[in-house]
C-alpha cells in the first residue's frame, strides 16, 4: 500500500486479528491504523458466546447484523437482531456480552474511539491462563 488505498477481503483479513480490520492495534503508519475508530468483521459459529462480559466500557459501538441471528446482552435487556440490517448502538457505561444464533452469523462492528487495552484474550490465551492456575 503506497498510494493511500488498501483493498482487502474482510473474512480473510479479519482472521489475522480476531476479526478486527481497523484500529489502534494495526501497524502504525498503515492506512488501517486509527485512534479514532475500530472496525470488525465478526464471523461466529452457531451458538458462539462472548468469553466474558465487557465492563467499564468507555466507547460507543454500532453492531450491524449481516447474516444469521445475534443477541446483544446488556445488563437491563437483551437486544435481538434477526433480519439482515438490524442494528444496535450502545454508548459508554453499558456492560455487554453477546450470543450468536443457531446458524453461522456475520456481524459488522464499529467502535469509537479506538482505545488501547480493550481486548478480551483469545480462547487459547484463556486456556493457557487456566493451565497456569
Amino acid at each position: 500500500m503506497t498510494d493511500g488505498v488498501y483493498v482487502g477481503r474482510a473474512g480473510a483479513d479479519g482472521v489475522r486479528n480476531q476479526g478486527w480490520l481497523l484500529g489502534h492495534f494495526m501497524p502504525p503508519g498503515s492506512l488501517l491504523h486509527s485512534d479514532a475508530v475500530e472496525v470488525k468483521w465478526g464471523v461466529h459459529p452457531p451458538g458462539d458466546r462472548r468469553a466474558a462480559w465487557a465492563v467499564r466500557e468507555t466507547r460507543t459501538a454500532l453492531l450491524v447484523l449481516i447474516r444469521g441471528a445475534f443477541d446483544i446482552e446488556l445488563r437491563d435487556r437483551t437486544v435481538v437482531l434477526r433480519e439482515p440490517g438490524d442494528y444496535v448502538v450502545w454508548g459508554p457505561g453499558h456492560d455487554h456480552s453477546w450470543r450468536a444464533g443457531d446458524v453461522e452469523t456475520v456481524v459488522l462492528t464499529v467502535r469509537w474511539p479506538s482505545v488501547p487495552g480493550w481486548r478480551l484474550p483469545v480462547y487459547s490465551e484463556l486456556q493457557e491462563t487456566d493451565a497456569r492456575r
